[in-house]
Order: C-alpha cells, then structure tokens, then sequence
C-alpha cells in the first residue's frame, strides 16, 4: 500500500510539473507572438528601401525600432524634420547601430539552443553586410567615424551595466579599406598625467571619432573614470579630465557631451549629462535631470541626442548641449539613432 502511495503521489508531481511547463511554453510563446502584434497608437512602421547614402530628399534619422510588431529591432529610417512620422524599415536587426559617410556598423545577437553569440557586422550603404567579426560578448556601444573609413564598437565581457563595479568591456576599431582590426584597446599604452601607466584593471569603453586617426574614449581604473585622447598610429590613450564616461565629440570637434557620475546620486542612477569643452577644460550640465546610460549624439553643433527608458523600451529625447532649455522627447520606440546628410 505504501508503495501504491508513492506511486500516485509520483504520477501527480509529474503531472504537475508537465503542466507548469507546457504552460511556460504557452506563455512565453504568447509573449513572442505579442511583441511580433503592433499596438494600437504605436509608431506606424512600413517595410522599404533604406539607405546610407545621403538622401536627395533631406536630412534623415536612422535608428533601432522598439515598437511592438513584425519590425522590432530592425534600422529604420524617418525624415529628421518629421521624427515622430511613419517609419522605413531596413529588415536589418541591430541592437546597437550606427552609419555615417556610407558606412554603418551593426551588433547582432545569434540566438542558439544554450546562449546567445553576438557579431559586429559592416554594413555598405545599402546595408548589405561588407564583412563580420566576432564579438566577445554583450554590445552596448557602436560609432563610426565622419569619413566612414572606422567603426568601433564595445561590449560588456561580463556583466551588464556601468553602474557598479564588477563588469568589463572590450572596446574594438576596424579600417573598413584594409580591415586592420584591433582588437582590444585595452593593448595600447595608457599615458596618465603625463607617463605611461599600467594596471590589470584597466577597461575602455565608447569610442567617438575626431577623424582617420584621433578618437577618444573613456579610460576607467582604480575606481575612476577618465577621457582619453586615442590616436590609433602611436597606439597611446592619453587622459584629459576625470569623470567621464561614453563620450561624443561635436561635429566641430571642439567639445565632448558625456554622463558624468555626480556625488549623491542613487548607485543605480548616478549620471547626468555634461558636455566639456576641450578648449577650457570647462563642464557644463545640461538641463536634463534624469539619469542618462547612452552615448549621446550630437544633432548639430548645439543639441544633443539620447535614449531614455520608455514604454517600448527606449524613446530619443532631446537638450541643448549648452545649459539653456529643457529636454524634450523626440520620438518614442527608438535607440541607437544616426543622422545622414
């Protein structure tokens, strides 16, 4: 009898559990056929051609869509003047992008049975995919440089997010006319105040471009973050000012936008966002309050683009890079942006 007992009572645990799991399936299956639905009052989002070439038609903005339904996570393409109108979708998913002169780079996710793999891949102007590197783990960060002839691109090797400590990233810049790749950043010398440095902790993240040879990057060790001068001929990261973390050079490369941690700030909100001039070394907080983790982009010479969490999951908010104003929203369902023309 007490046999029976356990067998019954074995019978109904796996049934139990055959039930939990089907049903599992059954929702998480539900979720992937709701995200591929678009939403009532969402983004409207047309298949099309999109390019990279400088439109006849005016200045365009490119960016990831996050709005619910068959194009989710594709490039898609608005008028710069009309950002809120309906959207061109590329077919191209990216979670991280960026284009300009021609060029853009893209970070894929490969999806398999037990883990994600992920790849940067250069996309021609008509984002076809010229070649693709490996990509050692979650991308967070991508650039291309004005001439179209660099791409660059961070992921996090180990953990998630910027705002602790316990993570670190690989930062990597490709010539797209030879395809010299360098690999790590992280193997250049590091000159901080004014002689080389060496530490095991060192990490470097968000590359924005001067030109073919100039970038500069944030050089994070000892629990500090710094702006580095980067020039790929001499291999050499030369630090230039604390607390600086993602930053973006303006078109007219004089002045660096960037999320700075300020002191009394949440651990898991710490930044706003600054704007440096490289001149005077002078800081100048621009009148968004809340928390920034992207990589601003510059507008034009006075105004600044970013992401914001929203209810798709990200939306592109706007500020003057210069104090003045206030922020104001661009467009919702949209990350990672680039203009061309």
């Amino acid at each position: 009898m007490q046999n029976r007992t356990r067998v019954i009572v074995l019978l109904v645990a796996v049934l139990v559990l055959g039930a939990v799991g089907t049903g599992a399936v059954l929702y998480a299956a539900d979720r992937t056929a709701e995200r591929d639905r678009a939403q009532a009052g969402g983004p409207v989002v047309n298949p099309g051609k999109v390019s990279l070439q400088v439109p006849g038609s005016g200045r365009q903005l490119l960016f990831r869509s996050m709005a619910w339904g068959p194009h989710r996570d594709e490039i898609t393409t608005v008028p710069a003047d009309r950002p809120d109108g309906p959207r061109t979708a590329s077919g191209v998913q990216c979670l991280r992008f960026h284009a300009a002169a021609g060029t853009g780079i893209c970070l894929q996710a490969q999806h398999g049975a037990l883990e994600d793999t992920y790849r940067a891949v250069v996309l021609d102007d008509h984002l076809h995919e010229l070649r693709s590197f490996p990509a050692a783990g979650i991308p967070t960060r991508s650039r291309v440089s004005p001439s179209g002839h660099l791409v660059a691109w961070t992921v996090f090797v180990s953990g998630d997010s910027y705002a602790g400590t316990n993570f670190s990233t690989r930062s990597s810049i490709v010539d797209v006319r030879d395809w010299n790749l360098r690999e790590n950043l992280e193997d250049f010398t590091v000159i901080k105040d004014g002689h080389p440095y060496q530490a095991h902790d060192i990490n470097i993240w968000g590359v924005t471009f001067a030109d073919d040879n100039t970038f500069y990057a944030t050089v994070a060790t000892g629990g500090q973050t710094h702006l580095a001068r980067g020039d790929l001929a001499a291999r050499t990261l030369t630090t230039l000012h604390d607390n600086v973390e993602c930053p973006s050079l303006s078109p007219d490369g004089t002045r660096i936008a960037y999320k700075k941690r300020v002191p009394g700030l949440p651990a898991d909100s710490p930044w706003r966002l600054y704007v440096l001039d490289l001149g005077t070394m002078t800081e100048t907080a621009t009148a968004e309050q809340r928390n920034i983790d992207d990589q601003a982009l510059w507008s034009d010479n006075g105004t600044l683009l970013y992401a914001l969490p929203g209810d798709y999951g990200a939306d592109l908010w706007t500020v003057p890079a210069d104090g003045s104003g206030s922020a104001r929203l661009v467009t919702k369902a949209a990350v990672a942006p680039a203009y061309l023309g």
